[in-house]
């Protein structure tokens, strides 16, 4: 099974809302071309820029004729009432009303957690939601599970996204550590590509689709924005575990389709 995983992608309305939806319309179009095609594809939150009905709107547009099935994640700067109310009911939420849900692929579950803390930057999952995945993951365990949400549940050396990760981090490696069939662990947030061991598994952070943080290592650097290529990530996933590739979707990419 072939997974693509966007992230980050900001979309908003207004004057200063064409850079990124360009860039979100450019990583699907990106996705469209490879070939196989992926089987679906997640965005691991940031879905929007200001968590606005509005946006969701401009969202839904962008990605309401891609031919592909899209999971959507919750963010930092999602909001999770206007996203429910637009998204809830639809595939791109997996058919329910909850911003986290797990898609029985026939090669693989998609689990999707909601990390959402309203009002601050870093995120937390919460013993009722880890019960739960604990739970999904048990009820199928002859399959490969990839397991999809916005924060790291890691530090990663940048001071100022470790201290805006996911708080409950050591109690998600707990469950994830009970489950060997999880091949992998997707993350955004960053704005950046990293690959870190976790719970016995791999966690990959994938990039923004609209533009990229620096490489800020000390705590003692500002943290900005740096014109890198847009890309993702594509998983492979099968019963041997998960092979995951970089695929710039701006600058030196490959082909893109319109849709």
């Amino acid at each position: 099974m072939l997974i693509a995983q966007l992230s980050d992608p900001h979309v908003t309305t207004g004057v200063l809302a064409a850079e990124p939806a360009a860039g979100l319309h450019r990583a699907l179009g990106r996705v469209l071309a490879l070939r196989p095609r992926p089987d679906c594809v997640v965005i691991t939150g940031d879905l929007v820029d200001h968590g606005r009905p509005d946006e969701y709107a401009a969202l839904r547009e962008i990605i309401g004729r891609f031919p592909l099935p899209v999971h959507l994640a919750t963010g930092n700067h999602d909001d999770r009432e206007s996203m429910l109310d637009l998204f809830g009911g639809t595939p791109w939420l997996g058919g329910g009303f909850s911003a986290y849900y797990h898609v029985d692929h026939p090669d693989a579950t998609v689990v999707v957690l909601d990390s959402l803390t309203p009002g601050a930057g870093g995120g937390r999952l919460g013993e009722e939601q880890l019960g739960w995945l604990d739970g999904v993951l048990a009820g199928r365990p002859e399959v490969p599970a990839v397991v999809c949400l916005h924060h790291p549940p890691i530090a990663v050396g940048i001071p100022a996204a470790d201290a805006i990760r996911l708080a409950d981090g050591d109690a998600l490696a707990e469950v994830i550590g009970r489950h060997p069939h999880v091949v992998r662990v997707l993350a955004g947030h960053l704005h950046r590509p990293v690959t870190a061991a976790f719970a016995g598994t791999v966690l990959t952070t994938a990039p923004s689709t609209w533009r990229q943080s620096s490489l800020t290592m000390s705590a003692d650097e500002q943290i900005g924005w740096v014109a890198e290529p847009t890309a993702l990530l594509l998983h492979q996933v099968s019963a041997d575990g998960c092979v995951s590739h970089l695929v710039q979707s701006s600058h030196a990419a490959g082909m893109t389709c319109g849709f």
